[in-house]
């Protein structure tokens, strides 16, 4: 269930800008929050990027500095016109991240920031199959969400975020073995990092070209 204070985040922006900003803050801000799942990536001006559920376009910000290709895809079109409005430079599709309107093979990188534990396991799962259809062989995906706390420390303040602004997809997305689902649906995980105590963690994930 859906509480008031995630309504309302959702629908000011303001309030989704300072919760994003003040969460950041332990990975160093905003910033360098956004760019942890594309270090070492190398993204070229006509590389092919697309941003998964990627919402006011906070992240899409960061990519369009790399990149002259990107898009931006999200179900809400709300927050596709929020994200037209603060980058226009990247091209911007409604539709479900399940059933993405995109002809196989066509990106050389996927991106996707805290949008899978938003998901069911089913979807979940679909998504990312969704993201291995759309990827060149050899094309990256990249991704950065919430993570079981390695540091005993930092598990008040996730159960609180939790309990104010998430639902019970995301108590169910703690159980998921990302790298795992990822291998079964045939890619090959290159990288895997934890921050925040352990309670963010960011995964590279390369399709094979066979």
């Amino acid at each position: 269930m859906s509480t008031i204070l995630r309504q309302w985040s959702y629908q000011y922006q303001w309030l989704y800008d300072a919760i994003s900003r003040v969460s950041a803050l332990s990975v160093g801000g905003e910033t360098r929050f956004r760019q942890l799942a594309l270090q070492s990536l190398v993204i070229q001006p006509n590389t092919q990027v697309l941003d998964l559920c990627c919402g006011s376009g906070q992240a899409t910000q960061i990519l369009v500095q790399h990149s002259q290709a990107v898009t931006g895809l999200d179900a809400s079109p709300v927050s596709l016109e929020r994200a037209h409005h603060n980058v226009p430079q990247a091209t911007y599709v409604e539709a479900l991240a399940e059933a993405m309107p995109f002809p196989k093979e066509h990106f050389d990188l996927v991106h996707t920031s805290m949008a899978l534990h938003e998901m069911q396991p089913e979807q979940c799962q679909q998504i990312i199959a969704e993201v291995y259809r759309v990827l060149k062989p050899g094309g990256q995906f990249a991704l950065v969400d919430f993570h079981v706390p390695t540091n005993r420390l930092f598990w008040p303040g996730l159960m609180l975020f939790f309990a104010l602004f998430e639902t019970e997809t995301a108590w169910q997305f703690l159980k998921t073995d990302l790298p795992a689902v990822l291998t079964q649906v045939g890619f090959h995980v290159d990288h895997t990092c934890l921050y925040a105590g352990g309670s963010l963690q960011v995964i590279q994930a390369e399709k094979p070209f066979s």
